[in-house]
């Protein structure tokens, strides 16, 4: 009662501090609660799957380290994922992969894989209250070896790549339609090449093409959204990658698609907050990978950096938090998996927090024309105390405040996570 009585002592004097400045906190708490932050399965255990291919991971991804515990099954995985939900303030989403199925111990190749191969997840996320979203897996997988997938020269590869991407797409409207929540499917491909190629022009036009074939069957936006995700470059793809930002760009447009912008998949100066106004001025929704680049597109667990508030003061002082759907993406193997989705989530989430509370005189100033006291505030805004909102939000919502939420991890480690083999 006591940590109670606190944080309510010190969630009204910070109300007084920003209603003085004109901010509504109570209004940017409800808002905040409605933007849903859509975790990655492939956290949990490495980006590993359940098909059992015994396949090497590939298509330009690495995932270091080797912490105890990582999920092996279906149920492992939801386990963990529940724990971390419990640690979440909010009502979220999950992300899955296609390689994430349930195949009854068969081998069920990657044409042939159908909503059922998903009812579980669907059940457990109709149960939790969760939205669910979808990527066909074009990697870890033989007719991805050579690097090429939807892009391949062999007829018979893509063709084989666009029938599972068709499914993934059904499998995504599926998902949509029993939850009631609209799934976005997200498609990205590892095509490219480690050293200069002497033909940029074929590998793009199979590309555009492969897409025009899985995007074909029209279906409807309610229940599922099509998004293309660009790469500037991989490991074994340094010289060239297919699906560049350019292509994609120039496909979502015309084809009235989603355009993915991933906070790793750029040049390691580039940071995708500036990008976001940008492509909305020509397209209705985009889907975010907030991932943490550091060198490379090496996918560390998110922090609350300036790349982080940059994107999320994006979002929400553009009014976008309808047109922007933010998801994921990291994988980090050095630390306990829980305590990674849980921090970076958290982080997101504190973020868009940071944003809603900022001081509306900011942006009056600048159209104003007067950039001395926009300067001013922003600084000023930097050290407002934005803590004690967030913990009142976390107290609110059910969910530990502080650093509470790393016992809790602990705890599910020793008893659960340390058991694993």
């Amino acid at each position: 009662m006591a940590k109670f009585i606190n944080i309510e002592v010190a969630y009204r004097l910070t109300n007084e501090r920003y209603a003085s400045l004109g901010v509504d906190v109570d209004h940017a708490l409800k808002m905040l609660a409605q933007i849903p932050i859509s975790l990655h399965c492939w956290q949990g255990d490495d980006v590993g799957g359940f098909e059992n291919f015994g396949g090497t991971l590939g298509g330009g991804l690495a995932v270091t380290g080797n912490h105890p515990g990582k999920a092996r099954t279906p149920d492992e995985l939801r386990a963990d994922l529940e724990k971390t939900y419990s640690l979440i303030p909010g009502k979220h989403r999950l992300n899955l992969h296609a390689f994430y199925g349930e195949f009854g111990g068969k081998k069920v190749d990657r044409d042939e894989i159908e909503p059922k191969h998903f009812a579980n997840w669907i059940s457990w996320a109709k149960k939790n209250g969760l939205g669910l979203d979808f990527n066909p897996t074009c990697f870890s997988h033989p007719k991805a070896a050579d690097g090429f997938t939807l892009s391949n020269a062999d007829k018979e590869v893509r063709k084989f790549w666009i029938e599972h991407c068709t499914r993934s797409r059904e499998i995504g409207a599926a998902m949509g339609k029993a939850l009631g929540k609209t799934c976005v499917t997200n498609v990205w491909i590892p095509d490219g090449m480690k050293d200069t190629p002497a033909d940029r022009v074929a590998p793009r036009v199979r590309l555009a093409e492969s897409l025009d074939a899985i995007f074909k069957k029209p279906i409807s936006p309610k229940l599922n959204l099509d998004a293309v995700e660009p790469k500037l470059f991989g490991i074994g793809s340094e010289s060239y990658v297919t699906g560049s930002h350019e292509f994609y760009l120039g496909y979502a447009v015309s084809r009235k698609k989603l355009l993915t912008l991933d906070a790793g998949h750029y040049h390691p100066t580039e940071g995708i907050a500036d990008k976001i106004s940008s492509v909305l001025q020509f397209m209705p929704e985009i889907l975010l990978h907030v991932s943490r680049g550091v060198r490379w597109d090496s996918d560390h667990v998110v922090i609350l950096n300036d790349d982080l508030l940059a994107i999320a003061r994006e979002i929400v002082a553009n009014g976008y938090e309808k047109r922007v759907h933010i998801g994921l993406d990291y994988f980090d193997a050095s630390i306990n998996r829980v305590a990674a989705w849980t921090i970076g989530t958290r982080n997101m989430i504190r973020a868009l927090l940071i944003a809603l509370l900022e001081p509306p005189a900011i942006k009056a100033a600048e159209a104003a024309g007067d950039f001395t006291t926009r300067l001013a505030l922003q600084e000023e805004a930097k050290t407002l105390p934005f803590g004690a909102v967030w913990d009142y939000y976390c107290e609110q919502q059910g969910v530990p405040v502080g650093d509470y939420w790393l016992a809790e991890v602990k705890s599910y480690e020793k008893t659960v996570l340390s058991k694993r083999q």
